[in-house]
């Protein structure tokens, strides 16, 4: 996950903390569309990697994002996640984000806060979307090496 600050309300330039690139804002409507709606987190996997034990979003250990059920609304970009595994500490949040023209999710976690005043959030890139389901896959840094961190999501609804 690259974590983002947010510099300017009225320009909305998002700089990632992993990288010096900028993060576009131009949405893509057609992508944001299609994930309208609910979605549960069946498997989060690290491809080509050993096991490893990841901090997802800053919130709890990866494996807890499993069963986590997501609300997307897509006009207004807000939403809600939440944790609900029997073995890890239910969570529930708002949420903001938008995928862009660059095919990346840029998501904030609101708590009780509004998007405006969150300065910080996350950049995935969307992958492998269909109408039943989607991928959102982060690039971690493991012992110097980058690895993907790839959530499936299948659709609710």
């Amino acid at each position: 996950m690259k974590k983002i600050i947010l510099l300017s309300l009225l320009s909305v330039l998002i700089l990632s903390c992993k990288s010096n690139s900028a993060t576009s804002t131009k949405i893509d409507s057609k992508s944001q569309m299609a994930i309208k709606g609910e979605w549960r987190v069946s498997s989060v996997s690290y491809p080509g990697s050993e096991v490893i034990k990841v901090t997802s979003f800053d919130l709890a250990d990866s494996k807890c994002f499993i069963g986590s059920t997501w609300k997307f609304v897509s006009m207004s970009n807000k939403g809600n996640m939440a944790l609900n595994s029997s073995s890890c500490t239910a969570y529930s949040t708002p949420i903001s984000w938008f995928i862009n023209k660059e095919g990346e999710f840029v998501l904030k976690i609101l708590d009780e806060s509004k998007a405006k005043t969150v300065k910080s959030g996350y950049v995935l890139r969307v992958a492998n979307q269909t109408g039943s389901s989607f991928q959102l896959i982060d690039k971690i840094n493991v012992g110097g090496t980058l690895t993907d961190v790839v959530y499936q999501f299948e659709k609710l609804n």
